[in-house]
């Protein structure tokens, strides 16, 4: 018995903590959403708990014949009366949660695309201009942003658990999703679909701001990319040019202009690499540059395994600066 109570409870235990987590909400719908989920699970053990006690009671208690009358009570009652009730009660109490969670102020706006295996983050400007990111979501606090959620070839599903509710991406058609964090801090999302052999390797950092620090960065993120700071990531730029990234990624501010891959113009400043999989750094920036393939199944970009070390290194030094 002891074994068994020490196993159930590390089940109940195990990832209730963290930034990952629907029981520690950071904003507003996922309280909505916590809240809904205690009261279901409340009810679940009160039927399970009312179950027992009849099912104790008509085979150890009173284990007698039970009246027609009674038995067919029991079948409208419990089978048709109770759930049509019971459901009834859930559905008044949770739909009203649905319409602020697809609802988003003016002027606030995020256009999501879910890749293979990556998302294009677009931030929708007042005056209708986009400022393009990738692999990194940042909202400001105290205000609902809303999410254009949208997929390319593969079925895929938005979840910031921290924050909100899972909604699914299917090609060619928008769905919609907004958010109002309350708690700045950096919240994981995951693809919650499968949607291939990368599928697990599709995460992304949220990083909710206060307002005066998500304008300022936002206003930062509409920039050109920056220069290159030091001899060794100029060189790293003309690596760049030379193995034909600009083909494939965009750096605002020079001649890569490519859009099949992440866009790269702010990629030094994001929280995470390789979408929520690596960190931000220098080493790991020359490892999946060379074993990308290795790193993430079926990827589109092949490893350039083939540049020598000061070449990597030169490289990482140049999308590391780019800020």
């Amino acid at each position: 018995m002891r074994r068994l109570i020490v196993f159930f409870g590390t089940l109940l235990l195990s990832a209730c903590e963290g930034r990952q987590s629907v029981l520690y909400p950071a904003g507003r719908d996922a309280q909505d959403v916590l809240a809904l989920i205690w009261l279901m699970f409340g009810g679940a053990v009160l039927l399970w708990f009312l179950l027992g006690v009849i099912f104790v009671y008509v085979t150890r208690v009173k284990p007698r014949e039970m009246p027609r009358r009674w038995g067919e009570a029991l079948i409208i009652g419990g089978g048709v009366i109770f759930p049509v009730i019971l459901l009834g009660a859930l559905l008044t109490y949770s739909l009203p949660m649905m319409k602020p969670q697809r609802a988003a102020e003016e002027g606030l706006k995020a256009h999501i695309t879910a890749e293979q295996w990556w998302w294009r983050v677009e931030y929708e400007l007042p005056d209708g201009r986009r400022i393009t990111s990738a692999n990194e979501l940042r909202l400001p606090t105290g205000r609902r942003t809303g999410l254009v959620l949208n997929a390319h070839k593969v079925i895929h599903a938005f979840w910031v658990p921290a924050l909100g509710g899972k909604v699914d991406m299917i090609p060619g058609r928008e769905t919609y999703l907004s958010f109002l964090p309350e708690e700045p801090g950096i919240y994981r999302g995951q693809c919650a679909e499968f949607c291939g052999a990368s599928h697990a390797l599709m995460a992304f950092e949220t990083v909710v701001m206060t307002p005066e620090n998500y304008e300022a960065w936002l206003k930062a993120e509409a920039a050109d990319a920056a220069k290159p700071a030091s001899g060794e990531a100029y060189r790293g730029a003309e690596v760049f040019a030379r193995e034909g990234c600009g083909g494939c990624h965009t750096v605002r501010g020079t001649q890569a202009q490519g859009q099949v891959g992440p866009d790269l113009t702010h990629v030094g400043s994001r929280k995470s690499l390789g979408a929520g999989i690596l960190a931000m750094s220098e080493d790991d920036l020359s490892r999946f540059i060379a074993h990308t393939e290795e790193i993430k199944p079926e990827v589109a970009m092949p490893g350039y395994d083939h540049l020598t070390p000061d070449d990597l290194r030169a490289l990482a030094a140049y999308l590391k600066g780019l800020t």
